[in-house]
This record gives structure tokens, C-alpha cells and sequence, in this order.
């Protein structure tokens, strides 16, 4: 099994741009010697979605992808339905807003009337019936090779981003076997979820042989939106949540946490694994890495 061992960035059809315009701010400060220091920290600003005339919620986010972010919030909070015909997304960079249109009329005022905020460290917002649904989710029996993993990991990890640059933020990947093809970051795990999940719907890409890594907590959130995805893995680099597995063992996905080197834990969907890898042959991390897991 070969890792990866240099930037692949180059391999990703959505990578993080650390250097772009607008995603971080150069602060100046004094350390805990009065020295000055200079930091890059990552800017966060409002956006506020509605469907075709209904605010439906105001979102903190690093402000790339906002039509991904729009649709895949959205979608995930099954305000668009499989039967919803998108004619239209539109974004005002200006305003701060974007406004997707329906071929069908909307009203979602009941709806919005039950908030739950998220764990998340940047709060978010899904709403009081998000667990509705679950029950019929089957999610498809995709075999999981564990090379895959310690591929995707050692790939991931080595990805330039702006956690790297800035911290402060979540990484989530959606990935193709041992091959990470979209890399959304941002503020709130739970936006980053969502950035993958409107392009997966804006580009037509099927969720039944794919795997979805974060560097943040298995939380309940996560893996509610993983699983009405049609997503059947999602691994962490962090630890888990107890609602967040029994979650997961309820709608049989498979749950992966505490990836670093090489070791693991799965803790929920174990039947998926095929362990292809010997442990012992995978370069392991050091305990000092330059990406940690699990800010909030």
C-alpha cells in the first residue's frame, strides 16, 4: 500500500485555497512574552438563505460555496425534496444572501417554528424534527477496505488548508475509495456537511459507494446528516458522542473515529470493514502532529 507523502492537492476536484481573498485576516498581537506576533486568522460572516420568498436561517460561514451551502443546508434539512425541481440559486455577494427557487410553492413556517441549536463550535441550526426519517433510511452495504482509510487519512492530512494556515475551522472530505474528491472547510462542521451535500445534489453524485471524513466530533448531527445523505461511512479524526453511535448503530452506518496513523476505532458498522492492511506496515502519527482533531 503507497500514501500519500507530498501535497495532492492537485488530485481533489474541490480543494481548499487557503490563499484566497477574503477567507482569512492578518491580526497583530502580543504573546505570552509581550512579544508582537503576527496571526492569519479566518474571517466569518453572515449568510442568510431563503426558499424562493421564506427566510429560512442566517448562518455564520467563511463565505465560499454559498450556493453549495444554501442547497446542501437545505436539502439536509428536507425543506428540498426529492421531487423538488431547483430552477434557480441565486447569490447577492453584497447582501450576504442567497435565494434558491422551487418549481412547486413552499411554506416551511411550521417547520421553523422547532430550532435546535447544534454542538457545533461556530452554533448551528437544524430543527426539531431531524430525527424524522431515519427509520427508512437503508443505507447500501458498500465494502470498506481499511487501505482506503489509511490512504485517505495520510492524504488528508497532508492537504494545504486553512486549518493548516489559520485553524479554527472543520474540514469534511467526501471520498471515492482511497481518493478524497471534494474538501469543503468552514466554521461549523455542520456547513461543511452541507457544502458537500449541495454539490453532490447540484452535480447529480450518487452517496452509495462513497465515505465522508471530518475532522470534527461524531456528534449526533453529523451522523443524522451523513446518514440522510444515502452516505454509509463517515470517519473522524476525533472521538465520538454516545448519542452520535447509537445513531449510527441504528441505521447501520458505519462509524470510524480517533483515525490517526495507525490507528482507529470503529464503533458502529463494523461488518463493512475489510481489513486489507496490516497496521504495522502504516508509517504511524506522531503525537505532536500539526493537525489535531476535534475543535469543537
Amino acid at each position: 500500500m503507497q500514501l500519500a507523502t507530498q501535497d495532492n492537492s492537485g488530485s481533489y476536484l474541490i480543494a481548499p485555497m487557503p490563499a484566497r481573498a477574503g477567507l482569512t485576516r492578518s491580526v497583530t498581537g502580543r504573546d505570552h512574552t509581550g512579544a508582537q506576533v503576527d496571526l492569519s486568522v479566518v474571517e466569518e460572516r453572515p449568510l442568510t438563505i431563503y426558499l424562493n420568498a421564506q427566510e429560512i436561517v442566517t448562518a455564520m460561514t467563511i463565505g465560499d460555496y454559498p450556493e453549495y451551502l444554501a442547497l446542501g443546508f437545505l436539502r439536509n434539512q428536507r425543506m428540498l425534496g426529492d421531487d423538488d425541481v431547483v430552477t434557480g440559486v441565486d447569490y447577492d455577494d453584497e447582501l450576504q444572501v442567497v435565494v434558491v427557487r422551487t418549481a412547486r410553492q413552499t411554506n416551511h413556517e411550521d417547520k421553523l417554528k422547532k430550532k435546535t441549536r447544534t454542538s457545533g463550535c461556530a452554533v448551528g441550526t437544524v430543527f426539531g424534527d431531524m430525527m424524522e426519517g431515519l427509520d427508512d433510511v437503508v443505507l447500501p452495504a458498500t465494502p470498506v477496505r481499511t487501505s482506503w482509510l489509511y490512504a485517505l487519512s495520510a492524504a488528508i492530512n497532508r492537504t494545504p488548508s486553512l486549518y493548516l494556515e489559520a485553524g479554527a475551522i472543520h474540514g469534511t472530505v467526501l471520498c471515492h475509495q482511497d481518493r478524497p474528491l471534494v474538501y469543503m472547510e468552514d466554521v461549523g462542521r455542520h456547513n461543511a456537511v452541507d457544502k458537500i451535500a449541495g454539490w453532490m445534489l447540484d452535480e447529480g453524485v450518487s452517496a452509495d459507494d462513497k465515505i465522508l471524513y471530518t475532522t470534527g466530533r461524531l456528534t449526533s448531527e453529523m451522523v443524522i446528516k451523513t446518514a440522510m445523505m444515502g452516505i454509509p461511512v463517515l470517519a473522524s479524526r476525533s472521538g465520538f458522542t454516545a448519542w452520535g453511535v447509537e445513531i449510527a448503530q441504528q441505521v447501520g452506518l458505519t462509524l470510524i473515529g480517533r483515525m490517526r496513523g495507525q490507528r482507529f476505532v470503529c464503533l458502529a458498522g463494523e461488518d463493512r470493514l475489510i481489513r486489507d492492511a496490516d497496521p504495522a506496515a502504516v508509517q504511524d502519527e506522531p503525537r505532536k502532529s500539526g493537525r489535531k482533531g476535534g475543535e469543537g
